[in-house]
């Protein structure tokens, strides 16, 4: 494996295969670490460091420096270039460093320049999920996503633990047998995790529960006992697993 390098654009497909008709597996986001395992002129193999999730992304020139200083705190924070709004963002989650700032802004990169206040110190622990999870409410499904324009379901819960700097695995399968079972009773809480097979939740509260829903495109609040219903009816599948978030 060779030296670490780091994400430069806002954020990068990660797919199954050397291919844009392969499956998105996953995303990499802004300031994110990655080792090379291979590499030819159009396609790169990576490692990425945090949840040592393996896949291809289109070969370019990447960072091979970079220490983070601050990472986003809102679903998306604005790039400004020149005091002007541009159309670009980063992502909640990505890892900058400050290199110049005034009362408002921090420039991040030459002539890039984003708010202080999408901003929070890189060893800043957020303990309260329901606000992240909250940040990325009616952001639309897509699956491998994990950012404002798409995230799936395994990502919603993974998001929390990579802001926080935790180790959590990517996929839902994973997550499964990384977490601790819970009993089996049906009095949920705030804070459980539930898993259906190649799914997963977390609960809001004793009555609701959050999710990137593939059927409503969406993640979207719903009631548990009625999404428990709803997937077992509709997908045949029932609860697998309830854990709790731990970190």
């Amino acid at each position: 494996m060779k030296d670490n390098f780091f994400c430069k654009k806002t954020f990068s497909n990660l797919y199954e295969q050397p291919s844009y008709d392969s499956k998105v597996a996953s995303q990499i986001i802004y300031g994110e670490k990655f080792k090379i395992l291979s590499k030819n002129k159009e396609w790169v193999k990576i490692k990425n460091e945090f949840d040592n999730y393996v896949g291809y992304i289109k070969y370019e020139k990447f960072r091979d420096k970079h220490n983070p200083t601050h990472k986003i705190c809102n679903l998306k924070a604005n790039i400004f270039q020149k005091r002007k709004k541009t159309k670009n963002f980063l992502p909640f989650g990505a890892k900058i460093s400050i290199i110049n700032q005034n009362k408002k802004f921090v420039e991040f990169e030459k002539n890039k320049w984003i708010k202080k206040k999408d901003l929070r110190k890189l060893n800043y622990k957020e303990k309260d999920f329901v606000k992240i999870f909250k940040k990325f409410l009616n952001v639309k499904y897509v699956w491998g996503g994990k950012t404002f324009q798409g995230i799936d379901c395994s990502a919603l819960l993974q998001i929390f633990f990579y802001y926080n700097s935790s180790f959590y695995p990517r996929d839902t399968k994973d997550q499964i047998k990384y977490t601790k079972k819970n009993s089996k009773k049906r009095l949920f809480k705030k804070g459980d995790i539930i898993f259906w097979k190649g799914h997963v939740a977390m609960c809001l509260n004793s009555k609701q529960l959050i999710h990137a829903y593939g059927p409503e495109r969406k993640v979207i609040i719903m009631p548990i006992i009625e999404t428990i219903n709803r997937i077992e009816k509709t997908a045949k599948l029932k609860v697998k697993k309830v854990s709790r978030i731990k970190y």
